[in-house]
């Protein structure tokens, strides 16, 4: 392997050529026309325009015409795509990843819950939502990341939440493709990193905890979790080992679980390098992408590694605190922490823009022991300074010091249970009081769309007139009403897409509809008034 393409961007792109640096080997970037700006495009040995980031052809042109001998897909986009590695194989060039089999195996979710179950490791219900049951999971077949991933709790929210996901899961993935799931409430997502060689080896690297998420998208992740003990995770590696040689597989993969008390249950393999993969090299002292390279090249595997320490990352993404709504702009100021380690995607300058993942750098802490990995991520937090564009910084240095998040205490609804900023408790309730409490708790209610009315500040059901606003740059994708319709609190009256998510915007109060500004597929600037309401 001498030169090799990435055909990904931003914080991705970045790590893997560094790892092609340590390893002699040089790199070519790719950059769509929107994003000619971007770091990683300036970084690279190389760099080629392509029309799409997911153009597949024109991915593998760049790589031919580049010189460039093998091709890394990072992660998202193409990365789990079998049809592109086969073309990335046919062009003779090396595939940083799984072979093509594995990833039509894995990449399959139904089929790969088939094989996981075959292979003896349990498994959600999956089925038609009469056989599944309510609350269930829509998932998208096609990939994950929290794109075209909806709840639904009853029969009548069923329709909007299948289409979301489509619409959702066909802009991510090129695929509209979804299923039903069994949805549990309060469950930890806790997953196993492998390492797999062509030559048969296949290695779990212990665990990591992702159990705090918004909008199904992980914000902190640590190594190891709280909640999993050497017998348990000899059990949960047992199992992911098991299906990664149930499939064939070579190169990093993620196999995720969702975690009841002792009972784990297999969702499904990420058959790419993970976001959250720096926890696991601290605490293993593993390079994951030099060994990607390394197996892509025939090598194999580096089986000396031991678990020690404990690391924690949490991602710095340009959205607001309190609502997670991406967020846009030039980012006028930005100093990173020097204590720990950062691995970013943006420098000060740089724009942020409504098309690609927010993601401007994540924050990772290592130290000996737990509390001070997160008194060394508290202190990170405190020397972080980001201006210019709206981040979630306020929320990051909120949820460090929560007491139940220092307690690892943390579930999947946690962030449903503990909204961001809200007061936390004094300390974190006792364990084992804690874990009795939390099994009669009622279901959790589903967490309200957050209410968008920014117009007129102060302005609610006692004034005449109320406006709806964008509250980010984006496009239209739906308008569910027109002048004179009649809107009960909460309605959705617009869908906005931004970042190939997708954000209902709803009426405030029970309302007139006086005007509708919008049409489906118009762009709007954030603050852009959508509809007007009279009371």
């Amino acid at each position: 392997m001498q030169q090799l393409l990435v055909a990904n961007r931003g914080e991705i792109a970045l790590r893997v050529f560094r790892a092609c640096r340590a390893e002699g080997v040089s790199t070519v970037a790719v950059v769509a026309p929107d994003d000619r700006g971007s770091l990683h495009a300036r970084s690279a040995d190389i760099t080629l325009e392509v029309g799409s980031y997911l153009d597949a052809v024109e991915l593998v042109r760049a790589a031919t015409e580049s010189g460039a001998d093998a091709v890394h897909p990072g992660y998202g986009f193409l990365a789990e795509s079998a049809a592109f590695a086969e073309a990335v194989l046919a062009a003779g060039l090396t595939w940083v990843g799984p072979p093509p089999a594995a990833l039509h195996a894995g990449g399959d979710k139904l089929a790969a819950k088939a094989t996981a179950r075959a292979a003896g490791i349990p498994v959600l219900p999956s089925g038609t939502p009469e056989e599944v049951g309510y609350p269930l999971l829509v998932k998208a077949a096609a990939g994950g990341g929290g794109r075209g991933m909806r709840i639904v709790r009853t029969a009548a929210e069923l329709d909007d939440a299948v289409a979301a996901a489509r619409r959702e899961a066909a802009a991510a993935f090129g695929d509209d493709a979804v299923f039903f799931e069994r949805y549990l409430e309060r469950p930890r997502h806790v997953e196993i990193q492998v390492l797999a060689d062509r030559h048969g080896t296949i290695r779990a690297l212990g665990e990591r905890e992702c159990s705090v998420q918004r909008r199904h998208q992980k914000v902190l992740e640590e190594s190891p979790s709280a909640a999993v003990d050497p017998k348990l995770r000899a059990r949960m590696s047992e199992a992911a080992v098991a299906f990664a040689s149930a499939i064939g597989y070579e190169s990093a993969g993620t196999a995720e679980f969702v975690l009841e008390g002792r009972d784990f249950f297999f969702l499904e393999l990420n058959a790419r390098i993970q976001v959250e993969h720096p926890v696991t090299e601290l605490v293993t002292g593993v390079d994951l992408v030099r060994e990607q390279l390394r197996i892509a090249s025939g090598e194999k595997l580096v089986t000396d590694w031991s678990l020690l320490g404990h690391a924690i990352e949490v991602r710095l993404y340009a959205e607001d605190p309190r609502t997670f709504l991406p967020q846009a702009g030039r980012i006028e100021r930005l100093r990173w922490p020097r204590a720990i380690r950062v691995d970013a995607g943006v420098e000060e300058g740089d724009e942020i823009g409504t098309s690609y993942d927010p993601l401007l750098g994540k924050l990772v802490a290592y130290a000996p022991t737990r509390a001070e990995a997160y008194d060394a991520l508290t202190s990170a937090l405190r020397e972080t300074e980001a201006s210019g564009v709206t981040t979630n910084l306020p929320f990051l240095r909120w949820l460090v010091a929560h007491p139940l998040v220092r307690a690892g205490q943390t579930t999947t609804a946690f962030l449903t249970e503990h909204p961001p900023l809200s007061e936390p408790p004094p300390r974190a309730p006792d364990a084992a009081w804690n874990g009795a409490w939390r099994l009669n708790l009622p279901p959790v209610p589903p967490r309200p769309v957050p209410v968008l009315d920014e117009a007129a500040p102060g302005r609610g059901p006692s004034a005449e007139q109320s406006s709806v606003t964008a509250p980010m740059p984006g496009t239209v994708l739906k308008v569910l009403v027109e002048p004179g319709a009649h809107v009960k609190a909460r309605e959705p009256l617009v869908v906005l897409e931004a970042m190939k998510m997708e954000t209902p915007l709803v009426s405030p109060y029970d309302a007139t509809v006086r005007a509708v500004h919008v049409a489906e597929g118009d762009r709007v600037a954030a603050g852009a008034v959508l509809v007007e309401l009279d009371e």
